[in-house]
């Protein structure tokens, strides 16, 4: 179930540094931020299977049990991944590297600068917010498209591809006539004005693009 975009995002800090997690607790909150703090990934997943609010995840490289970065693959294989930003005592190239081609937003070392750190966040909550209203109006198209009967998507199909009424006519077997009523309620169930709209709908939703 998705969250509504208009809720306040959380911060999630996870950490097994006990100071370092409460330091920037601090930091975020007296910057305005909602924040929840874990001490380990486990933590962290027992405590959002059922939070379905939008946000990011400071997350610690290292630490007891599965690590920041096995957090980090389980959190992609959901459908609305939170946005990761790493923090680590430990900059080594490879674990950066790996952590960035993963999708993280950035990967800090610490210690870890205030505005260095805000702006990350304010990146990453950025980047969330964009990923999830796409993710909305995909979902919202997706609908619309079921709305369409099988003859419908027919001509739908037809019509992106670039086909002439009387050619569709012709490969669906039907009349002229036939195929304008089927388009004219392709385009009212679609919520298209005109055939570029339609097109680029199409292209969203195969495509993903918003």
């Amino acid at each position: 179930m998705a969250s509504s975009v208009s809720e306040k995002p959380i911060v999630h800090v996870v950490d097994d540094d006990d100071s370092l997690r409460k330091a920037v607790t601090r930091l975020l909150r007296a910057a305005g931020y909602d924040v929840r703090a874990y001490a380990s990934a486990g933590e962290f997943v027992l405590a959002n299977r059922e939070n379905n609010r939008r946000g990011c995840v400071l997350l610690d490289v290292r630490m007891p049990g599965p690590s920041g970065l096995d957090l980090q693959e389980a959190l992609a294989r959901e459908e609305e991944p939170l946005p990761v930003i790493f923090l680590t005592a430990y900059g080594d190239v490879p674990t950066s590297v790996r952590a960035m081609k993963a999708g993280a937003v950035d990967f800090l070392t610490k210690p870890i600068k205030r505005d260095v750190l805000l702006s990350a966040v304010r990146i990453a909550l950025a980047r969330d917010l964009r990923l999830h209203t796409s993710h909305e109006q995909r979902r919202d198209l997706r609908m619309r498209f079921t709305k369409l009967t099988p003859r419908e998507r027919d001509v739908f199909d037809l019509v992106v591809a670039g086909r002439l009424n009387k050619q569709i006519a012709a490969e669906l077997g039907m009349a002229e006539r036939t195929v304008k009523a089927h388009r004219a309620q392709v385009m009212a169930k679609m919520q298209a004005t005109s055939l570029a709209e339609l097109v680029h709908l199409a292209d969203k939703m195969q495509y993903g693009i918003l």
